[in-house]
């Protein structure tokens, strides 16, 4: 895999490699939430009954990602109960719909979550979705942990201190992806934008970039979620006649593509995490090769071994086999978290296990390192303290809640019209 990434001095490097992006601020004051709560060091023979609800796109325009994302909670909510009997603490999850801006799934479904006295809520998929309804969250006391939101909105948000993620701002994606394309050779861009908090945010951080390197963006025309028809922005970015397009879009970029092809050069397209999907036989053979994307990327080490296990898990629970992996890790990552806090907490009260979160990413910078969750519980409950090391990456905190360390990965279309790593 090629992977870029940024230092904490902000130079892009080559290879594979996770680093540091820094905290910027401190965030506001603790809440409640959850059912139970003990300020007893934790032990084998306590017992703590933790509820977690999901709100993930089931419906929508990232639906594409729930399967993903609901399988990482789901295999990992088995690895905690498969040693409840060791750790005392048992987990439930109910899951939920965050649907989008446009059918707003999450009016109905957030109270129906927070009406199931709920410890923490892992979701939404999509930043502005998130954003509709993260005040109704934190202000019920309850965590919101998303495995997928990257705007930069949320390093600075009035959280309450109950607002976590797996996956890194905008700001580090942005960064990769506009020297990606300038390194390409490329002098002038053109972005066709979603009109949210997360399409604005990572075109601001993608045309920084790509400026700074001597670039220009001549065209970024926006659209809005829900809609369906983008003639107007293609005839937009087409007559700017740029070298390359980012695409900064969801799943609406399957109706986007077919006008470009014939018109634009594949090889001069670039996807984002909202869109970088296995298109397969849904678009005719050749119809990609060579495009190229970026996503926040799991721990190449254990890639290919989790996302062999996710799936077959995921497929002897009933469900159809996986064709799309982005942010199971990150989904997988964020539930084993939120138990490793509540036994350190020995609490399911929602911010006496957010209060645990940054210690036991390894946000303190004492912590014993542990990869799995069975390892980490067993040094909580010797009265250790556990950082536990993620498929997603270290992860470790910030004091807003926002991973200090991150590997962004990059991927070219074959003639299958499918991704896979970018050995460039």
């Amino acid at each position: 895999m090629n992977v870029l990434n940024r230092s904490r001095s902000g130079k892009i490097l080559g290879g594979i490699a996770v680093v540091g992006v820094s905290a910027l601020f401190l965030a506001g004051c603790s809440g409640g939430g959850g059912s139970e709560s003990s300020s007893d060091a934790p032990d084998a023979g306590g017992e703590l009954a933790l509820k977690i609800g999901t709100a993930l796109p089931q419906t929508g325009n990232l639906a594409f990602l729930g399967p993903p994302e609901e399988a990482g909670v789901l295999f990992a909510q088995s690895q905690i109960n498969d040693v409840s009997a060791d750790t005392g603490l048992t987990l439930d999850v109910v899951f939920g719909d965050s649907g989008d801006t446009d059918n707003k799934a999450y009016e109905t479904e957030i109270p129906r979550l927070l009406g199931e006295n709920v410890s923490a809520i892992i979701g939404a998929a999509s930043s502005g979705t998130s954003l509709q309804f993260i005040d109704q969250v934190v202000g019920a006391g309850v965590i919101q942990f998303s495995p997928a939101n990257t705007s930069d909105a949320f390093t600075t948000y009035e959280d309450n201190d109950l607002y976590f993620r797996t996956a890194p701002s905008d700001v580090l994606q942005g960064e990769v992806l506009g020297n990606l394309i300038a390194e390409d050779g490329n002098q002038t861009l053109g972005l066709l934008v979603l009109n949210d908090s997360y399409g604005t945010g990572l075109a601001k951080y993608i045309t920084e970039s790509f400026e700074a390197a001597g670039g220009e963006v001549v065209a970024a025309p926006t659209y809005n979620t829900g809609d369906t028809t983008f003639d107007a922005q293609i005839s937009e970015l087409l007559a700017a006649d740029p070298d390359a397009i980012a695409l900064i879009t969801f799943e609406e970029v399957k109706t986007i593509l077919p006008t470009l092809f014939g018109a634009f050069p594949a090889e001069d397209l670039y996807f984002v995490d909202g869109n970088l999907a296995q298109f397969g036989e849904e678009f005719p053979a050749g119809s990609l090769t060579g495009a190229k994307g970026t996503f926040p990327g799991t721990n190449v080490d254990d890639l290919a071994a989790f996302t062999t296990d996710l799936n077959e898990f995921w497929v002897s629970e009933g469900n159809d086999e996986l064709t799309e992996y982005t942010y199971g890790a990150e989904s997988y990552d964020a539930t084993i978290l939120i138990a490793l806090a509540s036994l350190a907490a020995g609490s399911t009260e929602g911010a006496e296990i957010a209060a645990k979160l940054q210690e036991v990413s390894g946000g303190s910078g004492d912590g014993e390192k542990c990869t799995t969750y069975a390892d980490c519980a067993e040094i909580i409950l010797g009265g250790g303290t556990a950082d536990y090391d993620g498929i997603s990456g270290p992860i470790t905190f910030d004091e807003v809640g926002d991973p200090t360390e991150a590997t962004i990965g990059i991927y070219q279309f074959g003639e299958d019209n499918r991704y896979s790593a970018y050995e460039g």
